[in-house]
């Protein structure tokens, strides 16, 4: 059987990871948002005009899942702890 400890730092660790990985990515595509964009439209045929929605909606959907299954568990189970 996990403890509360153990959790506890297995999603302390999964929200730090997660956060790095979302500030990385949103770093990425400003720095390189012409190229990037320029290599999504070629590889999914997709409009060049639409493409800035579509990374805004997946930033906004990667940090809402971290929230809800990282960063909210971590913080319940501190608190209760």
């Amino acid at each position: 059987m996990i403890s509360l400890e153990t959790l506890t730092t297995f999603f302390g660790w999964c929200s730090v990871i997660n956060i790095a990985i979302l500030l990385l990515t949103t770093l990425l595509l400003l720095g390189f948002k012409d190229f990037v964009s320029k290599v999504h439209s070629k590889m999914f045929g997709l409009n060049q005009q639409s493409i800035p929605l579509i990374y805004f909606n997946y930033l906004g959907n990667y940090k809402i899942a971290i929230f809800i299954f990282s960063l909210v568990p971590y913080l319940a189970l501190k608190i209760m702890g």
